[in-house]
């Protein structure tokens, strides 16, 4: 099969061959050059983090502490040879299937040396800052000596694919979504299926490349996969002389298949039908989707972005996945029909649009409201695999679609300047100052970050140890959910030896007729709910004896060996009163937090 870089020379998108002229010293410091660009804009975007140690995701606190956590499982894994796909150190004694979490197995366990050395907070920021810098740099290679062959129109599609205003919103504590480093890797494998005589190697390495972005995160490779299949099918019809290829490329897609089939077979067993597996998301998770507005608005993270301009137009800062900007909207609808003879613009085109239409949700919402108008993503939301995806996230994949079409476009701009000399500079200012208005305005900017409460000294210094001997577990006030991962923190720093009841992760829904979707905790139990409605009301309810019979048989469920508040929660003096209510147990200022011994009631 021939490459987008052959293809797009035969249909005028890119005239002028690869950078074979470039001195190859040259063409190194260039390469160089382009790398340190990607990991200097990722020290930018995250430079608040690595100011200040005690400084954190101000906009996703919860899912930097759920990652933090990950880390630390990868960790154990590899230093303790833990079961690496389920665990018991959360939401004791029911335990979390990690397969169904974001577990990052690719990421934590390579990285066990830096959490080792360095602790789960560290190995977090590195992951997500290099993730994005390597994002970038995978990008650049494959578009240089594979897609586009040309150093400059690969480094501008590179550093949007990388840094888009997606890709920076995600940065909010999404390390596996923004190191999509492998992406490129497996279009690169793909491509190189039509290889002759060389089907089964390729099949292989394209498979590792498979499991690989498997372990980092599954949505990406759904969509990676979509996308390169409906632009294979596109070309293989549109080009008849790649029917020639055909064999080596089925031969070698097959063991492709076979080999990931064969290593994911027992994780994604693990992770559709083990413990813990749920059935899709809740309604309310399906619900986030896209704008219609939003792909020509500025996201907030954005040069030219503001909070108060955005906020009705995205569920949080985290999932601005279009936002590209009315000037870039309107240079990529030009850039299609500029390179329409292109068969691979038009089918990442068409790739595009698809994914922007599925991103629209099951109602097509617009300047944020609900316009009554029925999406296809309705359709389709139901069926099995689909049924876990965050539809908004689908216009996350617009990313990389415009960024190969910025490539191609100014690769096509060389070759123009190389066809009209003398038009040169006019060619270079007006492809500069189209670039400039489309592309300034979306620049990033350093991630909003906020400080930290220190983990209390009773985790640090070990003086929980006996309360967890035995298999018991620490309760915390409130217990751990999404609105207070705190205690997962504490939890990592610990590399684990403080396993905790409940927690914030996806768990199926088993009350009756919730049909096992997705929530972000485990099913609530009387003194959870107990404990949440204190912390919204700020009161105590009244107590009745029931409430405390529940309150020990909850304790004995979650085995647990002690319960501990800490005093600078808002809301810590009324879940101290409430705790001794219901368990008659006078708390100690053990280590800097309020301790219930409840071993005896537990036993």
């Amino acid at each position: 099969m021939t490459t987008p870089q052959s293809d797009a020379a035969d249909g005028g998108a890119a005239e002028s061959a690869p950078d074979e002229g470039e001195r190859p010293a040259r063409g190194r410091w260039i390469d160089l050059a382009a790398v340190l660009s990607f990991v200097l804009l990722a020290f930018l975007v995250t430079a608040r983090f690595w100011a200040s140690p005690a400084a954190g995701v101000r906009d996703n606190r919860s899912d930097q502490a759920q990652f933090e956590w990950m880390m630390a499982h990868g960790a154990r894994v590899v230093t303790q040879f833990a079961y690496p796909f389920t665990t018991d150190r959360m939401n004791v004694p029911d335990g979390v299937n990690l397969m169904a979490n974001t577990s990052v197995l690719s990421i934590s366990l390579p990285m066990t040396p830096i959490t080792v050395l360095f602790g789960p907070r560290w190995a977090f920021l590195v992951f997500l800052t290099l993730g994005m810098a390597a994002t970038g740099i995978a990008w650049y290679f494959v578009l240089s000596r594979v897609l586009i062959g040309a150093r400059a129109p690969a480094w501008l599609g590179a550093g949007f694919c990388a840094f888009a205003p997606a890709m920076v919103s995600h940065a909010n504590a999404h390390p596996n979504i923004v190191s999509q480093f492998v992406v490129p890797l497996i279009v690169w494998r793909t491509l190189r299926l039509a290889e002759p005589g060389r089907w089964l190697r390729n099949g292989v390495l394209l498979g590792l490349m498979i499991v690989w972005q498997a372990f980092l995160n599954l949505e990406i490779l759904l969509m990676t996969a979509i996308g390169l299949g409906v632009v294979v099918v596109v070309l293989a019809v549109a080009r008849p002389a790649l029917r020639r290829v055909a064999r080596p490329f089925c031969a070698g897609l097959a063991v492709a298949a076979v080999l990931s089939g064969v290593v994911l077979a027992y994780p994604l067993y693990v992770q559709l039908f083990g413990p813990g597996a749920y059935q899709g998301l809740s309604r309310l998770i399906r619900g986030y989707r896209t704008d219609l507005a939003s792909f020509v608005a500025w996201s907030r993270e954005s040069l030219a972005g503001d909070a108060r301009g955005s906020r009705w137009l995205a569920k949080n800062a985290t999932e601005e996945n279009a936002f590209f900007g009315w000037p870039l909207a309107v240079l990529v609808v030009a850039l299609v029909w500029w390179l329409r003879r292109n068969v691979v613009v038009l089918a990442l085109a068409g790739v595009g649009l698809i994914f922007a239409v599925f991103s629209l949700g099951r109602e097509i919402r617009f300047d944020g409201q609900d316009t009554g108008i029925p999406a296809p993503w309705a359709v389709l939301e139901g069926l099995p695999v689909l049924h876990s995806v965050v539809p908004t996230r689908w216009s996350l994949a617009l990313t990389p679609i415009i960024g190969i079409l910025l490539a191609l476009g100014a690769e096509h701009v060389r070759g123009l300047v190389r066809r009209h000399p003398a038009a040169r500079s006019q060619l270079w200012f007006a492809t500069g100052t189209v670039l400039t208005m489309a592309l300034l305005p979306i620049l990033p900017t350093p991630l909003p970050a906020v400080r930290l409460d220190p983990i209390p000294a009773f985790v640090t210094s070990g003086a929980y140890r006996p309360y967890v001997a035995g298999g018991h577990s620490i309760v915390t006030l409130p217990l751990p959910d999404t609105t207070y991962p705190d205690p997962l923190r504490w939890s990592a720093q610990t590399r684990l030896d403080l396993p905790l009841a409940r927690g914030y992760f996806l768990y199926p829904d088993t009350r009756p007729g919730k049909g096992r979707v997705a929530l972000f905790t485990a099913p609530p139990r009387p003194t959870s709910d107990f404990f949440t409605k204190i912390r919204t009301t700020g009161g105590v309810p009244p107590i009745t004896p029931q409430d405390r019979v529940d309150a020990v048989d909850d304790l004995r469920y979650w085995r647990a060996g002690a319960v501990i508040l800490d005093p600078r929660l808002r809301q810590a003096d009324a879940l101290g009163r409430g705790m001794t209510a219901l368990t008659g147990i006078e708390p100690t200022f053990t280590g800097d937090v309020w301790l219930w011994d409840v071993r005896p009631l537990v036993g």
